[in-house]
């Protein structure tokens, strides 16, 4: 849970029918409209920084400084903060790379406090945020397709976690889901060793 004087990091993930999560730009654009785009816009300006590994700066980073648009704009301006060791400067502006210890740093920009971090899509750098327990916020857009193959949501070595569902409705754009989850409190008991506690 959040402390009070500390910011929430939500993370936003795309997923098909079959738990893929890795390369949505290839199967989930045509489910995407007006409705999405409006709830995308919302989500980025409650937030007050994005926070990324190296491959999603990579795809932002070519996308989106020269496109149109109020989405844009609000994302070339605000903070962004890259994670990896290989990279030496970034050339999006607005962002600040970040070399190393990448759990110690997330911690830090959250007790910063402010608006909400987000996180887009759940790579090894997403993984390593939910491991940690940064992650305050998932939420899930299912996307109605079946992906032949790619990364899934939960990754091999992953932490045990257990999530309390928040809310489960219709997504922003027909045929879409939408679900909300917040971490959930674990209690080690008997023969059953992962048991969400109130």
């Amino acid at each position: 849970m959040t402390e009070s004087n500390s910011r929430r990091l939500v993370q936003s993930v795309l997923v098909s029918l079959n738990g893929v999560t890795s390369e949505p730009l290839t199967w989930a654009g045509p489910f995407f409209g007006p409705g999405s785009a409006a709830h995308a816009l919302a989500v980025l300006k409650a937030s007050g920084a994005m926070l990324m590994g190296r491959r999603t700066y990579e795809i932002f980073s070519r996308q989106w400084p020269s496109a149109p648009g109020e989405y844009a704009d609000h994302l070339n301006a605000m903070p962004k903060y890259v994670f990896s060791s290989t990279l030496d400067r970034a050339e999006w502006p607005n962002t600040t790379v970040v070399p190393g210890g990448v759990v110690a740093a997330v911690a830090a920009l959250k007790q910063a406090g402010g608006d909400d971090l987000i996180v887009y899509g759940h790579g090894k750098f997403g993984q390593t945020l939910a491991d940690a327990g940064l992650v305050d916020e998932l939420n899930l857009t299912i996307v109605p397709v079946f992906v032949p193959d790619g990364a899934t949501l939960y990754r091999a070595g992953g932490s045990p976690q257990s999530w309390q569902l928040v809310s489960a409705g219709p997504g922003a754009d027909p045929g879409l889901a939408a679900l909300s989850y917040r971490p959930a409190r674990l209690s080690v008991r008997g023969d059953s060793p992962w048991e969400a506690t109130s």
